[in-house]
Parts: C-alpha cells; structure tokens; sequence
C-alpha cells in the first residue's frame, strides 16, 4: 500500500506505542488527517464474514475492518491463518464457538484478515472477529453501521474494554450508529442519544444480533 506507519517505540517523556500514519506520494511522506476512513473506504457492504471495530494505537482510535473466510477444508487438518491478527488468539476464539455457540469448525478453513495491513494485538476484537467467523459460516452478513467492541474470555463472557469512549465517538464520526459493546462499559462513560447501545455478556447474546 501507499501508506506507512511510523510507530514509537520508546519515548522518555510520554505514552510509547504512538504510531503517525501517512502517504507516501510523489513528494514525500504527507500525513493522513483520518486514519479510520483511509482503512475503511474499500469496505464492501452487505457482504458475510466483514464487521467494524476500533483498535486503540496509543491514545488514537482507529477503526479497522475484520475479514473472516470460513470454507470446506480440502485437507483432514484444516487451515488456520491469521492476518494481522494473533494467531494463538484465533485458535481460542475458534474452540469457545464450537462449546459455546455449536458452531462446529474442525472440517472448514478459516481465514481471519484485518483489512490495510495494519497488525492488531489488543484483545478488544475478539467479538468482531468472532462475529466476523459466525458470518462467514452462516453466509449472513453483518449490518454495515455497526461498530463492534469487547474481549471474549474462555467460557464465553464478553469482557469490558478501555477507552470504549474514544472508540464510540470515532466511529460516530464515520457515521456508525449502532454500537455492541460489552454490558459492563455502558456504566463507564456518558451516552450518546444520537447512538443505539446494544450490550451484551455473552457471545451467545452477540450472536442472537
């Protein structure tokens, strides 16, 4: 891609794991005012296996495309590969869906991809990519204004996130206007009446959408 990510490793005087992102052009490097819509404007929308969350960068919010691929496996070991995404992460989510959801996986492919090239390592997406999975399996697709938030833990429970603030109101700003978010956020921070909040405890809840 034409975009670069200069990401701080060390930084005596504040918060480390800042990143600055920006294009590469003719002229040099210029800067990307808005990260999120650069990594969202070839979303395809209406489409099964694709759901929205945000990923805190250091104290910048960013909104990044989940892509998941569930297809019948060619091979008596099927295929696990992740893109971006923590692959030991992958396995997890993987084995809570088939004991908690039933959704049975060991004779299909999956493929996980999150869209730009960006790396994510936080565990604030577990539930996007979890749904993003679900989606692909069952050919449904995801609505298209709805951001995606929480970390799933091993029985199933949807886990509070940090910054769940700042989240929200990036993906308000590119006109997102329903939110899953774990039920223990809501509490947290001030609610937008512009947004519709939907909470959820568990990936069975989630699911249910």
């Amino acid at each position: 891609h034409a975009y670069r990510v200069l990401r701080a490793i060390k930084n005596r005087f504040g918060s480390t794991n800042e990143i600055g992102i920006f294009e590469m052009t003719g002229t040099g490097l210029l800067e990307v005012k808005n990260p999120s819509e650069v990594f969202l404007a070839q979303r395809s929308r209406g489409i099964s296996g694709s759901t929205v969350s945000a990923s805190m960068e250091g104290t910048r919010p960013i909104l990044i495309e989940v892509q998941a691929l569930v297809s019948s496996s060619g091979y008596s070991v099927p295929q696990r590969t992740a893109t971006g995404f923590d692959y030991k992460r992958l396995a997890i989510l993987i084995a809570v869906l088939e004991k908690k959801i039933g959704i049975h996986l060991s004779k299909y492919d999956v493929f996980i991809n999150i869209a730009g090239g960006i790396k994510i390592d936080e565990p604030s997406i577990d539930l996007a990519a979890a749904m993003s999975i679900c989606s692909s399996f069952k050919d449904s697709p995801v609505e298209a204004d709805m951001l995606i938030l929480g970390e799933m833990g091993l029985s199933g429970e949807i886990r509070a996130i940090s910054f769940a603030d700042r989240r929200i109101q990036e993906a308000q700003k590119l006109g997102f206007k329903k939110i899953v978010l774990p039920k223990s956020n809501l509490k947290n921070f001030k609610q937008n009446k512009e947004l519709e909040y939907i909470p959820v405890e568990t990936i069975q809840d989630a699911i249910r959408l």
